[in-house]
């Protein structure tokens, strides 16, 4: 996804969040947020925005010598998701369709994301309305025959907290089919994405085989990413991309991607096609794995 102009408040106000979460004085604020301003003026106007934040970050990490501003916050989302984990269980065991009922958790669960400006959220009420929305049959159908087709599913992880609800929609793909799932992480602290430690505290090595992506954007930049993440991109069979910031990058990429993600930004919405606040399920489609081939989209609005 190309950058707009909102992206730019956008970024100044990640940063400036990220900043006073440091703890350091006002005089190193004044003097990280000005190391920002400079750092913008430098950025190629092709980035994209997860590119454009993790410049930033850079910055940040370099002058308040702190790696991970969000630690606490991450860890206090697993422990919360992972305490409604067992009635998450439930809930797709006793559904008429579980499938269904696992991927409406898991988009339901993309409402967790400090890196976003949603503002504050009542997570059961999230999940309660998103759960009693309907999928659309012929996308569900796709989605499901894609994993059931599946020897390889390579799911894309987003924020802590949010990976509890990736992980029952992964446990759902293997009550469907034999196929070998690796799940994606971020490759170092950036805003509240999950990274290795966070995918091991919830169980998620146990489902997986879990990787982290080698960057340190909030997204999966290909370009950028580990070998080992570009080797599994090549050989996968179904590629499940999770939230706003693998969708910013990845829009264009080609592969036979499913986007699962709620709209947060109205920047987001104009370029995906659905409002502000929906829950979407869509499908990118390209030609080879090349990443410049625009995608013919279908949605599903769940929301």
């Amino acid at each position: 996804m190309k950058v707009y102009l909102d992206c730019y408040p956008c970024v100044l106000r990640h940063a400036l969040d990220v900043t006073q979460r440091t703890g350091v004085n006002t005089d190193l604020q004044f003097h990280i947020m000005r190391g920002v301003l400079r750092e913008l003026l430098e950025i190629p106007a092709e980035a994209t925005p997860p590119e454009i934040t993790a410049r930033v970050h850079r910055v940040i990490r370099r002058e308040s010598a702190m790696d991970d501003p969000y630690r606490d916050v991450k860890r206090r989302d697993n422990d919360a998701a992972m305490r409604i984990y067992p009635g998450l269980k439930k809930t797709v065991e006793k559904s008429v369709s579980p499938l269904s009922t696992a991927t409406k958790l898991a988009i339901a669960g993309n409402i967790i994301d400090s890196g976003a400006s949603g503002g504050p959220f009542d997570l059961n009420q999230v999940i309660e309305e998103t759960l009693q929305a309907e999928l659309p049959g012929e996308d569900l159908q796709a989605f499901e025959e894609a994993i059931r087709d599946a020897r390889h599913v390579l799911y894309l992880g987003d924020n802590a907290g949010e990976i509890v609800f990736d992980r029952i929609l992964i446990e759902e793909i293997h009550r469907l089919t034999k196929a070998r799932v690796t799940f994606v992480v971020r490759g170092r602290p950036i805003l509240n994405d999950a990274t290795l430690e966070d995918a091991r505290s919830v169980g998620m090595e146990a489902i997986a085989e879990v990787i982290a992506n080698g960057y340190d954007a909030p997204a999966t930049v290909l370009s950028r990413s580990s070998p080992e993440l570009q080797k599994a991109w090549r050989e996968t069979d179904l590629i499940i991309s999770k939230g706003q910031g693998n969708y910013e990058s990845l829009s264009n990429a080609s592969g036979n991607i499913f986007f699962l993600l709620k709209v947060k930004c109205p920047v987001l919405a104009a370029d995906i096609g659905f409002d502000v606040g929906r829950n979407v399920l869509c499908r990118g489609v390209g030609k080879d794995h090349s990443g410049i081939e625009e995608p013919a989209m279908s949605g599903t609005d769940i929301g």
